[in-house]
Order: C-alpha cells, then structure tokens, then sequence
C-alpha cells in the first residue's frame, strides 16, 4: 500500500496529485470515488465552490477525467478498468438546478447534499455513455452504500446524534458492510464487462427517474468542465 496526497476540495490538489501518480507510470485498473462531506454548514472550497457540490462531485468529476487515459490503457478486452462512485439513497429526492448548482439562492445543507448525490449519479450514467461509444474497455459504476456508522454524521442535529448512538447497533452498517457493495463493484467477476448500473446491497437496481435524463446528463457534463477548466470532449459524442 502506497499512500499519495489528494485533496478533493482542491483543484490544485487533484492536479498535483496526478501528476504524481502518472510520474510512477502504473496501471490503473480500478477507481473508487468515495471521498465526501455530509449537512455541513455553508461554506467554501478553496475554489469558491459551495463544499458539498464542490468536493462531493467536482473533485470526483475532474480527478476521474485527468485518470481517464491511464485507465483507458489499462483496460484490456477480458479485464476492463472499473470506476466505481459511491452516492447514496438521497439522490432519489433531490433535484438539480442547473441555474444554481452552487446552491446561491438559498442554501440547505440537506438539499446541497442530495444534489451533489444525484450530481455523481447522473455523471455515471453519461461517463457509461462516453466510454461505451468511445470502445473504451473501462466501465463506470455507482454504488450507495446504505446507512453506515461513520462520521459523517457529525454536523447532524444533537437529538439525531443521540438517537444514532442509541440505535446504530440495529440500523446502521458497520463501515466494514457499507464497504461491501463498492468492493463487490470493484472485483467481482459478475460485475465485468458491465457499466452504467446503480448497485446496492450488491445488486443492480433503479435509481431516481430523473437520473435517466440523458439532456440533463449532457447539461450537467457541459457546466462540469466548464467548472473544473478542463475541454468537453464529449461534444462529439450524441
């Protein structure tokens, strides 16, 4: 196990950091997206984007992009490279404002949330898209992990604290279980050759209907590279 630095609330970060990755020119065979921040107050990355839009789902858009070559490359006809997002089951009441994305308007740390969740779901989907129309032999996955004992929940309401320490025993995952969906994502022989699945409890299932929107799809990649500073390659692409 080697440890690199990268930290997802930064575009300068991400940068460096695959940089560095690429210098040891190693293979790439598998990218798990998981980093995240939950109901925290409003605030900003170092980049002036709102921090759960920003580091949630930016910071995952433009680290998978600048890995995308290596993971090309990497991918053979019997052994595809495999990106795997971890979202969450808020995506399925959340709503996108492509016109305030940086939540402006009015800010809510639950909604701000449930939009950076469904943002990482609707990029998926169109990441599939691109590499399948690409021939790429890489796949894109997403994953929600379920309720999980983790310290995510640290910026909840004191009563929520509470009742989490009371009943985390019954009805949350330990972090060993919430693991389990991704990991079966990332190595199962049942999972290769296949992309543009929503997982959870290690099955494929539906997620939210508008996460099918191939328009939104489109918009949101679009604003996205626009976003990070990085060319739309996908304008080529229906």
């Amino acid at each position: 196990v080697e440890f690199l630095y990268c930290d997802l609330a930064s575009m300068k970060s991400i940068r460096q950091f695959v940089q560095r990755f690429r210098a040891k020119n190693c293979p790439l065979h598998v990218l798990v997206n998981n980093a995240g921040v939950m109901l925290v107050p409003e605030r900003k990355t170092e980049d002036g984007f709102e921090e759960h839009f920003g580091l949630n789902y930016l910071g995952h858009f433009l680290l998978t992009n600048l890995l995308l070559d290596t993971l090309k490359q990497s991918g053979t006809h019997s052994h595809n490279a495999r990106i795997i997002t971890v979202s969450s089951a808020t995506h399925y009441v959340a709503k996108l404002h492509l016109n305030d994305l940086q939540s402006r308007c009015s800010y809510s740390p639950h909604g701000a949330y449930a939009q950076s969740k469904l943002a990482l779901v609707l990029f998926t989907y169109r990441l599939q898209h691109l590499l399948t129309a690409n021939g790429s032999h890489v796949t894109a996955n997403v994953v929600d992990p379920g309720v999980v004992n983790t310290d995510l929940y640290k910026h909840v309401f004191w009563v929520v604290k509470v009742a989490k320490w009371m009943t985390a025993w019954l009805f949350f995952k330990a972090p060993e279980e919430g693991a389990s969906t991704t990991i079966y994502a990332a190595v199962s022989p049942e999972m290769e050759g296949a992309g543009g699945c929503y997982l959870y409890n290690e099955e494929r299932t539906k997620s939210a209907d508008v996460a099918y929107d191939e328009e939104l799809q489109r918009r949101l990649w679009t604003e996205s590279c626009k976003m990070v500073g990085i060319s739309d390659e996908s304008r080529r692409v229906p």
